[in-house]
C-alpha cells in the first residue's frame, strides 16, 4: 500500500514526533498484541527499554510518559493535551498502570522503564523493547519497537519485511511514484499537477473518505496551534528557562501593522507563526506532525503567511498547498529519511523546508519543474544541519530553527518562481545527498545530545 498524504501530517501531542508521539503508538500497539495473542489475563508485570536517542533525549523529548500513555490506551490524535500530565501523575502516584484500559498491574518507574545509554537496537537509532512477565517472571511476549520518524512506528517483523523487496501492491494507483523525476514524467504525460496526481492517488488508498475535508481539518488544527501559541505567555518546562516569545511578537507586529512601518512583514509573519506553533509542541500541545513535530511550525506558517497575504482560491489553495507538501515529504520518506536520530535535523527542518517551498510555488501558480526546483532549493541549503538539542529539549535551536525553515523556504519558492524550472541539481540528487550526509554525521549530532550545542552551551 502506498504512502497516505495523511501519513505526512499526524495530529498529535509535542514535543516529539519520534520521541513522543512514535512511543506513544507502539505502546498501544504492545498492548493490542497481548489482547490478540490472549495473554493479558497472564501479564504481571510490563518493562520498557529505551534504547538509542530514545535513550539519550528520551527525558527532554517526554519518551517516558509518552509510553506510560500508550500503554494505558491513550493514542496521539486523541489524547486530551491538558488531561496527559495527570495520567502520568497518577500511574506515579500509584505506582500502577492501567494496560489499555483492561487490567491493573503494579508499575514502578525505575525498575520497568529504562534508559539504556549508551547502547543501541540494530535496525534504527530509536529502538524500543517492550515485554511482559507472568506472576513466575517470565517472560511471556515481548517485541522490538523502532520509531522512524514522523510518527511512524515499525516493528521488529516490520522492519525485517522493510529489508526485502517491496511485494507488489494489490492497489494499482494511477500515478505510482518513487522519486521527483516519476512525478515530473507523469505530469508532462497526463498535464496534471503534482497536487491532482497526489489527490487522484488518494482516492484509491482506502485512507479517507473524504480526503479534502480531512486536510481543511489538518489545517484547522494548524491554525488552533498557532492561535494558542500567540496568546500564551510564561516560561517553557525543562529547566532552561526559555520564555515564550510569540506573545509579545504578535502584539509588536500587530503595532507595526498599524504604523505600516513594516518592510519585512511577510518575513515577521513567518517567523511568528512557526515559533508560536514550536512553543506549543515544546510544552507538549497538540499540533500536527509536519512531517515531524520538531519541524511542525514551518509548513503551518508557510501555509497561514499563504492564507494571511496570497490566496485568492479559497478552500482550493489549501487543499494544493498541503497535497504537493505532502507529495513531496513522501520522496524523502520512501528515499531517505525524516528522522533526527537517523539523519540529522536536515531530515526535519530541511523536509519541512522543501515541502513548504514545493506547496507554496504550487500555489503560486508554479509549473511542476518550479515545484520541484524550489523543494531542492529548500534541502539543498539545510544540508549537513545538525540535530544538538540543549538538554535533550525541543526548544534550543529547535524553535527558532523553525522560524529559519520557513523564511528559507519562502526565498525557495521565490527563486523557483523567478526560473523556468530548468535547474543544474535535481530533487532526487538532493535527497540522496541529504541521506548519504546523515549516514556519515557522527552519531552525537544526530539527536543524542552529546554533540554542538547540546555540550557548548550551558543547560541552566
Amino acid at each position: 500500500m502506498g504512502l497516505s498524504v495523511l501519513d505526512l501530517f499526524k495530529i498529535g501531542l509535542g514535543p516529539s514526533s519520534s520521541h513522543t508521539v512514535g512511543p506513544m503508538v507502539a505502546g498501544n500497539r504492545f498492548v493490542a498484541e497481548l489482547v490478540s495473542r490472549n495473554l493479558m489475563e497472564q501479564v504481571a508485570s510490563v518493562k520498557v527499554e529505551l534504547f538509542g536517542s530514545l535513550a539519550m533525549t528520551g527525558k527532554g523529548h517526554a519518551t517516558d510518559t509518552a509510553v506510560m500513555q500508550g500503554l494505558s490506551g491513550e493514542q496521539p490524535d486523541q489524547i486530551d493535551p491538558d488531561y496527559a500530565p495527570e495520567l502520568v501523575a497518577t500511574i506515579r502516584e500509584l505506582q500502577k498502570i492501567d494496560l489499555g484500559g483492561i487490567k491493573t498491574i503494579a508499575f514502578k518507574e525505575e525498575s520497568d522503564l529504562l534508559f539504556c545509554f549508551g547502547q543501541s537496537l540494530p535496525k534504527h537509532p530509536n529502538g524500543m523493547t517492550l515485554s511482559v512477565r507472568d506472576e513466575a517472571g517470565i517472560v511471556i511476549y515481548q517485541n522490538n519497537f523502532y520509531s522512524v520518524g514522523g510518527g511512524f512506528v515499525l516493528s521488529e517483523e516490520e522492519t525485517e519485511k522493510n529489508d526485502q523487496p517491496e511485494e507488489a501492491s494489490s492497489v494499482k494507483l494511477p500515478y505510482p511514484f518513487e522519486n521527483g523525476e516519476d512525478l515530473l514524467v507523469m505530469g508532462r504525460k497526463s498535464g496534471l499537477s503534482i497536487a491532482e496526481m497526489a489527490l487522484a492517488n488518494e482516492a484509491l488508498l482506502g485512507r479517507s473518505d473524504d480526503i479534502r475535508k480531512d486536510l481543511l481539518h489538518i489545517r484547522d488544527v494548524m491554525n488552533a496551534c498557532i492561535d494558542r501559541g500567540c496568546v500564551r505567555t510564561g516560561v517553557l518546562p525543562g529547566g532552561l528557562g526559555v520564555k515564550r516569545r510569540a506573545n509579545s511578537l504578535h502584539a509588536d507586529l500587530l503595532k507595526k501593522q498599524k504604523s505600516g512601518d513594516n518592510h519585512l512583514e511577510a518575513m515577521d509573519w513567518v517567523n511568528l507563526f512557526a515559533m508560536a506553533v514550536n512553543e506549543e509542541n515544546a510544552v507538549g500541545g497538540r499540533v500536527v506532525t509536519a512531517p515531524t513535530n520538531g519541524a511542525a511550525g514551518v509548513i503551518p506558517a508557510v501555509l497561514a503567511y499563504f492564507e494571511k497575504f496570497l490566496n485568492k482560491d479559497g478552500d482550493d489553495g489549501i487543499v494544493t498547498f498541503l497535497a504537493t507538501a505532502a507529495a513531496i515529504g513522501m520522496l524523502y520518506k520512501k528515499n531517505a529519511s525524516i528522522s533526527a536520530a537517523e539523519v540529522g535535523c536536515q531530515g526535519e527542518i530541511g523536509v519541512a523546508c522543501s515541502m513548504a517551498a514545493g506547496a507554496l510555488c504550487a500555489v503560486q501558480g508554479g509549473t511542476n519543474e518550479q515545484i520541484e526546483n524550489a523543494a531542492e532549493i529548500g534541502m539543498e541549503h539545510n544540508l549537513g544541519l545538525t540535530c544538538d538539542p540543549i538538554a535533550g529539549l525541543v526548544q534550543v535551536p529547535c524553535i527558532e530553527r523553525n522560524t529559519m525553515g520557513g523564511v528559507k523556504a519562502l526565498n525557495a519558492a521565490r527563486l523557483a518562481m523567478n526560473g523556468d524550472g530548468s535547474h543544474r541539481v535535481h530533487l532526487d540528487e538532493v535527497i540522496q545527498t541529504m541521506y548519504q550526509t546523515g549516514l556519515d554525521m557522527h552519531e552525537k549530532y544526530r539527536e543524542t545530545a552529546t554533540g554542538g550545542l547540546a555540550i557548548n552551551a550551558v543547560a541552566c
